[in-house]
């Protein structure tokens, strides 16, 4: 998917959609290939104030360069594109929740870290503490579930093609307060 397809599939799904300084050009492609892609990843923040969650997922960190996911989804539902390509996001997770994903089937317990999730989703970062009090606006839970939507209709997917980090790497417990399985019903019922 070019970065212009990307846009355009974001836009008619109906999103608000902020471009981010050179996000078109702005990837981690020199340490290593991007796709094919297979899904959506969803994930949240741990920051707070919207300015400073674009710019650290579009910078990354010490330790972490950006871009750190495609899309930033902030609490008022706008998404800001900060990358295109691959990006650190997804890290190491399970094969056997990628062939699940691939296949659209339920998905495994995540119980290894052998596969380059990186190389093969889309990353939205959700602006969100994580601790599971932060609230989940009505409108950025609209916009996670419109952009993974647009992705899948792109690309002919279902909702089984999105998943949490949670459910790709152990340990890992994003998005926090509210299910994965509520928001791929939400996206089920979108595509239909």
């Amino acid at each position: 998917m070019s970065a212009s397809s990307f846009l355009k599939a974001l836009k008619a799904e109906g999103l608000t959609v902020v471009e981010v300084g050179d996000w078109r050009e702005h990837n981690r492609n020199h340490k290593g290939a991007w796709g094919p892609v297979h899904g959506v990843m969803i994930h949240h923040t741990v920051t707070r104030g919207s300015a400073r969650t674009v710019e650290i997922c579009r910078k990354g960190y010490e330790g972490l360069p950006g871009p750190l996911c495609h899309g930033v989804i902030t609490k008022d539902g706008r998404v800001h594109l900060v990358g295109h390509g691959r990006a650190n996001h997804a890290g190491l997770g399970d094969d056997d929740v990628l062939r699940a994903v691939i296949a659209e089937k339920a998905l495994p317990g995540d119980n290894e870290a052998n596969t380059d999730g990186n190389r093969h989703f889309y990353g939205f970062e959700c602006e969100n503490l994580g601790d599971g009090d932060d609230p989940w606006p009505a409108v950025q839970l609209e916009a996670i579930e419109r952009a993974a939507a647009a992705l899948c209709r792109h690309h002919g997917w279902n909702e089984r093609s999105v998943i949490g980090h949670l459910e790709w790497q152990p340990g890992k417990v994003d998005p926090r307060g509210f299910t994965m399985a509520s928001m791929r019903e939400r996206i089920r019922d979108r595509l239909k």
